[in-house]
């Protein structure tokens, strides 16, 4: 077992959101950071959502409402990460974004607590020095709708202290993750290696204009037996993510699928399944 009870999770929006909730429902204590009321407002609402989703989806297993109410959520850094034993960084998928939230941390967390970031395209060497601790730190990574698709990929970075990445392997399996430990560190760990090239490759059969997102996803899902396609799990994961990794890529086809999602989606605050619409509507 681990050592590992008090979890801190920075950033309430899909994945930090779903992080602390797993966490909770498999009894840590856990407290939720966002970097204002409104943002922890609104993420409270998520998990109330999460709640109802998760008595739907895993009847007669555990207690969401106990979950629900177990969580404590601030908007004070330093208030939050006292006396934590695992922080898990979720933040936007920007790498300045990241590193000024590791110098912040750093500053007012306990010399023991591991860090770790859910980043799914930053590699842990480029933020570690941010941290003060590279020797704690390491990647840990949620697929979305992690009660479902419940794998945890654990990476370390070229200074990881291997004892951490055995540590929060077990913290994993002890909220329910299957853990995929790497042996060493790789952009897109094994999860985004396969499935980016996928999700660009749809993109930029979008933004060329070639095929619409039904079109595309309906072939997918007709030729390979698959229960979605690729536009479905952009939705899933959330068009601003896939923005952010996009507009970073210098590469013509990125920029213009990153404009593209850009104008057409996230400008109308179509952000995908979390609010309502993206490339398709949800209840």
């Amino acid at each position: 077992m681990s050592s590992i009870d008090k979890v801190v999770v920075l950033g309430m929006g899909v994945l930090g959101s779903q992080i602390a909730f797993q966490s909770a429902f498999k009894g840590k204590q856990v407290t939720s950071y966002d970097i204002s009321d409104e943002a922890v407002a609104a993420g409270r609402g998520r998990f109330e959502v999460l709640a109802t989703r998760y008595a739907s989806d895993l009847p007669g297993v555990g207690d969401p409402q106990a979950a629900l109410a177990s969580i404590r959520s601030t908007a004070d850094l330093a208030e939050a990460v006292r006396g934590a034993d695992l922080v898990i960084e979720a933040v936007p998928e920007k790498i300045e974004i990241k590193q000024e939230t590791y110098r912040k941390l750093a500053e007012v967390a306990d010399a023991e607590t591991i860090f770790a970031t859910n980043s799914s395209t930053l590699l842990p060497s480029a933020i570690a020095p941010a941290t003060g601790r590279a020797d704690r730190f390491l990647a840990l990574h949620f697929a979305n709708e992690i009660w479902l698709r419940n794998t945890a990929e654990v990476m370390p970075g070229p200074e990881t202290d291997p004892r951490y990445l055995t540590e929060v392997a077990e913290f994993a399996e002890e909220i329910g993750m299957v853990p995929i430990v790497l042996a060493k560190e790789k952009a897109g760990y094994v999860l985004n290696s396969l499935l980016v090239p996928f999700l660009d490759a749809a993109g930029e059969l979008w933004a060329g204009g070639y095929a619409d997102p039904e079109t595309i996803d309906k072939t997918w899902r007709l030729a390979t037996g698959a229960p979605v396609g690729p536009f479905q799990i952009y939705d899933i994961v959330g068009l601003t993510t896939a923005y952010n990794i996009a507009s970073t890529n210098p590469d013509p086809g990125h920029q213009a699928f990153a404009a593209k999602i850009k104008a057409d989606f996230i400008d109308q605050g179509k952000l995908g399944v979390a609010t309502g619409e993206g490339f398709y509507k949800y209840r």
